[in-house]
């Protein structure tokens, strides 16, 4: 489980580009409130914008905000995000889930260097904590809910916002269930069972070779898959022992891109690449592709990498 502590990130992390925006009125707790819907109750769950976040800044100085980071084409996130949401209406106003998605909103994506997605992180007093990156199973997503409460206790952190007269929790989700496959491959990801996760996005693909969700998915647990188990110091000593070991920098450079070190995972590729012989060049290929559709090909890192790809195939 990740270790939270409030001061994890202190210092690592900039977020004050984004205090500059208007306060959020004040609830009779002390904590800004967040927006309310259509029927006049506010909500614990919330979507953020660039514009709006420093709302939220000051909301964390009164209660524990998580912060989910997201994106439409993001498979893992479409199956992270409602556990996230349960569990936080299940808290009855002690903790806020603000929404981002990180497509719409670059500001907020680039204060946080969210390089990975989905990624999770609390605001605390202001502060950011890290949560987790990538799916998780539900049980792990209680354990670190917990932990939030008692480091943000820790802090003087203890307001809630209102969730209705009655306190009683949000009515549950009623959008449209999840396709069968996408459903088991979501069960399996819960279950820890990268496999069964892998086995079901490939049915869904091959009855749908145009399924963005499940290729996007399919993609994310693969990587979960590689790098399950694997200890970050041996991998890269075993990496640095051997530098032409295909297998040992191709663990290395899954576990930077897992991390969020995305330059780091394409250049010990691309470097590998270029000193590799014919015979290896199409799996090190290969490989690259797999993670440039993994983190998009509108972003500039892939664009980068890729331009490099191609200067040295020609």
């Amino acid at each position: 489980m990740t270790e939270i502590s409030a001061a994890a990130l202190r210092g690592a992390v900039d977020l004050s580009s984004l205090r500059n925006r208007p306060a959020g009125a004040q609830d009779p707790k002390g904590a800004a409130a967040p927006s309310a819907p259509v029927d006049g109750a506010p909500d614990v769950v919330v979507d953020v914008t660039d514009q709006s976040f420093g709302e939220i800044l000051e909301l964390s100085r009164s209660v524990p905000v998580v912060v989910d980071l997201w994106a439409e084409w993001c498979g893992p996130c479409k199956q992270l995000s409602p556990i996230i949401e349960k569990v936080t209406r299940e808290q009855h106003g002690r903790v806020v889930l603000a929404k981002v998605d990180v497509d719409a909103n670059p500001q907020v994506a680039q204060a946080f260097r969210a390089q990975s997605i989905p990624m999770v992180v609390a605001l605390i007093g202001g502060q950011p904590v890290p949560m987790f990156t990538g799916a998780v199973p539900e049980e792990q997503v209680r354990e670190v809910f917990a932990r939030l409460l008692e480091v943000a206790a820790q802090n003087g952190v203890t307001g809630s916002v209102p969730v209705g007269d009655d306190g009683a929790p949000a009515p549950e989700d009623e959008s449209a269930p999840l396709p069968p496959l996408h459903a088991e491959a979501f069960e399996a990801i819960e279950a820890g069972d990268y496999a069964r996760a892998i086995t079901a996005y490939e049915k869904a693909l091959a009855e749908n070779p145009r399924d963005d969700d499940a290729k996007a998915g399919l993609g994310q647990v693969r990587l979960l898959h590689r790098v399950q188990g694997l200890d970050l110091q041996q991998v890269r000593a075993a990496a640095a022992a051997a530098p032409m070991d295909i297998d040992a920098q191709f663990q290395v450079a899954d576990l930077d891109l897992a991390g969020g070190h995305v330059d780091d995972a394409f250049s010990r590729l691309l470097e590998l690449f270029s000193a590799a012989d014919a015979g290896s060049r199409t799996r090190i290929r290969e490989r690259l592709v797999e993670l440039f559709e993994l983190i998009g090909p509108a972003d500039p890192r892939v664009t980068s990498a890729r331009t490099r790809l191609t200067s040295l195939l020609f």
